[in-house]
């Protein structure tokens, strides 16, 4: 990081820069369309409750559990091409990657992201937001317990965070107080969960869509940078 920036911008992935909503339903329409609606019912259960254990997606990991489960099919073993394969820049939200390179020009901007060690960085790879951050990227099981990792990695003086979860924005703010601002992009079930919006206090910015920053200048917007 530069010394002479005084900020930070830090942006989530799954539903902030990439519709995971949509990438779901599309593994809904494959499995369905492949693997029959019985067979996929079971991959997506497996699916759900690996979700609520890790707090995160983990698709190969579902997968894997899926085909030991039904006896080692190996007609099941193309779900994991299916997966790697998978178009992830086709389902990043408009204008994702220039916000990141409207971000860069102001100050550092990392992308923070929740997942495993294979797949999460893969989709954020074949997303092309590596790129877009020039590598930039960390990935966490659980990034709201990192944040104190975080900072050593790229110290600043503030930082702006961007994520579609607001428990994640809280811990944010809980843990750096006035030295994060912290911007809330409605997209995503999450975001637009009425209980999960009620359980948790503001942002600091609220926006309808990440593409929306592109309209704001960073210096004036978010100060000091």
């Amino acid at each position: 990081m530069s010394a002479g920036h005084s900020v930070a911008f830090l942006v989530d992935v799954d539903d902030t820069l990439l519709d995971n909503d949509g990438i779901r339903d599309d593994l809904q329409e494959h499995l369905g369309s492949t693997y029959g609606g019985e067979s996929g019912e079971r991959y997506w259960t497996i699916q759900e409750r690996r979700f609520v254990e890790l707090g995160y997606r983990d698709y190969l990991g579902a997968a894997q559990e899926w085909w030991e489960a039904e006896g080692s099919e190996p007609r099941l073993l193309d779900l994991s091409r299916y997966l790697l394969d998978y178009p992830f820049a086709d389902r990043l939200y408009p204008d994702a990657v220039q916000v990141l390179t409207h971000l860069r020009r102001a100050a550092p901007t990392v992308v923070v992201t929740d997942g495993d060690a294979v797949y999460q960085p893969w989709k954020v790879h074949r997303a092309g937001i590596r790129e877009a951050v020039a590598g930039h990227v960390l990935v966490y099981v659980h990034k709201e317990l990192e944040l104190d990792d975080l900072e050593r990695r790229y110290p600043a003086e503030r930082y702006v965070l961007v994520d579609d979860k607001l428990r994640i924005l809280t811990a944010a703010k809980e843990f750096w107080g006035e030295r994060v601002t912290t911007v809330f992009p409605r997209q995503g079930q999450f975001a637009n969960d009425p209980a999960i919006t009620a359980a948790h206090p503001p942002a600091d910015v609220t926006i309808d869509r990440v593409g929306e920053l592109l309209d704001a200048d960073p210096e004036v917007a978010f100060g000091g940078v």
